[in-house]
């Protein structure tokens, strides 16, 4: 069982749920909440982020992950099938069966009179699926940060506010955009310590084509337009102004960016800013959808 619950990464899962939290405490500032479909949409999304875990962990293992021997707790696959816990015949039927979860959620959305969850839910599926699997592998043609940054930034966003309203904004897509960055922050440091494997195997992600030198500032550019993005929404969208709590983590931010910019490197020395971009992505997230909650009153 430990290993079946290791393959799936739980953890991560915190970059597909916040945004989902972010776009219905949106809604909620706006007079709209219904805690099943919101149940159902948390399920859902989360059940398609872990079916692209594990089908990113499947193909991987016929790429990188063999080679690579520069791992940390947050980076290098779960490790599964190099170690013999599960075949890879068995990681691909748990993907297939979080797919299947994710399809069936939406379906019950559907019903539930969210007919565009069809779009919204599908271009979610098809960005988990085509970030690892052929014939596209974003993932190695230097355009899997774009499409992380979509599907768990604006696209999350905006299907959650739509759940939960039944209507479309552009204000819930925009909303998206600080935790966008933050994941593709995430996904970007934990592009360092593999990247001697990622280079050998030829998954030419963007710290592959610039190397790690030149890839470290992108990452400071990343996590602070995160910020930047939240500046820019509370100004324009001046009822949700609470949404800038999110600074508080920014001390946070601030030292897995020293971290990053001095050691590199090391897969070592870097594994404190890894946990610490996926902290920043989650305390971020958290205290924007604290700030939209609290935002319905303030705005009263």
């Amino acid at each position: 069982m430990n290993a079946y619950v290791k393959a799936l990464r739980l953890p991560f899962t915190a970059g597909s749920v916040v945004p989902v939290l972010i776009g219905a405490a949106l809604a909620f500032s706006q007079g709209f909440f219904d805690a099943a479909l919101l149940g159902i949409t948390v399920l859902g999304v989360a059940s398609i982020h872990l079916g692209a875990n594990l089908l990113n962990d499947y193909y991987d293992a016929k790429g990188s992950d063999p080679v690579n021997l520069r791992l940390t707790p947050f980076s290098g696959g779960s490790r599964v099938i190099q170690q013999g816990e599960l075949r890879p015949a068995v990681i691909l039927a748990m993907s297939v069966a979080f797919f299947l979860i994710g399809v069936l959620c939406g379906i019950w959305l559907v019903i539930e009179g969210r007919p565009l969850v069809l779009v919204i839910g599908g271009l979610g599926l098809l960005a988990g699926w085509s970030y690892s699997a052929p014939p596209f592998q974003f993932m190695s043609r230097g355009w899997g940060e774009v499409v992380i940054f979509l599907a768990f930034g604006p696209l999350v966003t905006l299907g959650s506010y739509y759940v939960m309203s039944n209507t479309l904004s552009f204000q819930a897509f925009c909303m998206g955009i600080p935790q966008g960055f933050l994941i593709a922050a995430v996904i970007w440091i934990n592009q360092f310590p593999d990247y001697e494997a990622d280079k050998a195997a030829g998954k030419n992600n963007l710290v592959v084509r610039l190397g790690p030198s030149r890839a470290r500032y992108l990452y400071l550019l990343i996590t602070l337009f995160s910020y930047v993005s939240v500046v820019a929404l509370a100004g324009v969208f001046t009822e949700i102004y609470l949404i800038m709590m999110s600074f508080a983590s920014l001390p946070l931010a601030a030292r897995a960016i020293k971290i990053l910019m001095r050691h590199y490197g090391s897969h070592q020395e870097i594994i404190p800013a890894q946990a610490a971009t996926i902290q920043v992505m989650t305390i971020h997230g958290l205290l924007v959808t604290l700030g939209l909650v609290l935002s319905r009153w303030v705005g009263d």
